[in-house]
């Protein structure tokens, strides 16, 4: 019952028996989700729920634990506990959270809808309970989102006070779905040492250079103009021949690693890329005359630029 209170601060001991850590984690992450539902979030300095200690004491228990918990279906736990969350989650399209236009709209009307026909029947709508699901699945969606970007904040300030570097923390929040801290943590861990080598600096430079080239030459025509599959039959030069080769091998070794959490294994497939990379842009014109050849070389650029964001997103990276 104590330990459920903890950590009160930065400096305060974290639960560690199995009971401590449930309910610890259980009261906290009540208390994000209730105010986060009901829209009551901190702003600037100002957080007189202490939101943000609750938030880092989350962080702290699980990864000071070694814990692997994915958060949004805590998030999703958490809502279903009370009648009052559940309803206000399920009318989250007519508040602030990113759902698009039509999705508010859609959401508005179905409510005012399900209440029109309720009060004209005098019962409920037999189909009710399942579209509302439906609805509250999409805004559930949207809440998790705003939630674990707060998160993602704190996370910046516990590793930053450990000496991570918050731009290696952006690269991994900027992948899709990353909502386990452990995860994102061994991550950024990895990312890190693996920047710290030649093969991850000089990779990094061949990545930022096919970047560059691909970001302009969408402006020209259109993003995800280079999205398609290359087709191997136009690789004409040895250099974009061996690129291809080594892509393929080193992106299905690295998707393997990632699959078994295994981040320093995903970078050590990568580093093989190192070389094939650097003799790519010294032999070969992306931009070539003949358009066909053109668009197989970006979209050979775009076929890397892909591989390497799947183990973090390294636009986000400073420097250079």
């Amino acid at each position: 019952i104590e330990e459920h209170y903890k950590p009160q601060g930065p400096n305060d001991r974290i639960p560690t028996a199995p009971v401590s850590i449930a309910v610890a984690l259980a009261d906290k992450l009540d208390t994000l989700v209730g105010f986060w539902a009901i829209d009551e979030k901190p702003t600037g300095s100002k957080d007189p729920y202490a939101l943000r200690r609750a938030a880092l004491g989350v962080i702290r228990i699980i990864l000071e634990n070694d814990l692997g918990t994915p958060l949004t279906g805590l998030f999703g736990a958490a809502a279903d506990q009370t009648q009052e969350i559940r309803e206000r989650v399920s009318m989250i399209g007519q508040g602030d959270f990113e759902l698009t236009a039509d999705a508010k709209i859609h959401n508005f009307i179905f409510h005012r809808k399900l209440a029109e026909w309720s009060e004209f029947h005098k019962e409920p709508r037999p189909d009710a309970e399942p579209l509302v699901r439906a609805f509250r699945t999409e805004a559930l969606r949207a809440f998790s989102v705003d939630l674990i970007a707060f998160f993602a904040d704190r996370l910046k300030v516990y590793l930053r006070d450990k000496g991570a570097r918050h731009d290696l923390i952006d690269a991994v929040f900027a992948l899709p779905g990353q909502d386990d801290l452990l995860m994102i943590v061994r991550r950024v861990e990895a990312l890190g040492k693996f920047l710290e080598t030649d093969d991850g600096r000089t990779l990094l430079a061949g990545y930022r250079r096919a970047a560059n080239i691909l970001k302009a030459e969408e402006k020209k025509d259109g993003e995800g103009a280079f999205a398609g599959a290359y087709d191997p039959a136009l690789l004409a030069l040895p250099e974009e021949k061996a690129l291809a080769e080594t892509l393929a091998k080193a992106g299905a070794e690295a998707r393997e690693k990632i699959a078994g959490d295994d981040f320093e294994g995903a970078m050590r497939a990568l580093a093989r890329l190192r070389a094939p990379v650097d003799a790519f842009f010294v032999a070969v014109t992306v931009n070539a005359d003949d358009p066909a050849l053109r668009l197989n070389r970006l979209r050979l650029l775009g076929a890397l630029r892909a591989a390497v964001h799947e183990v973090a997103d390294f636009s986000k990276i400073a420097g250079g």
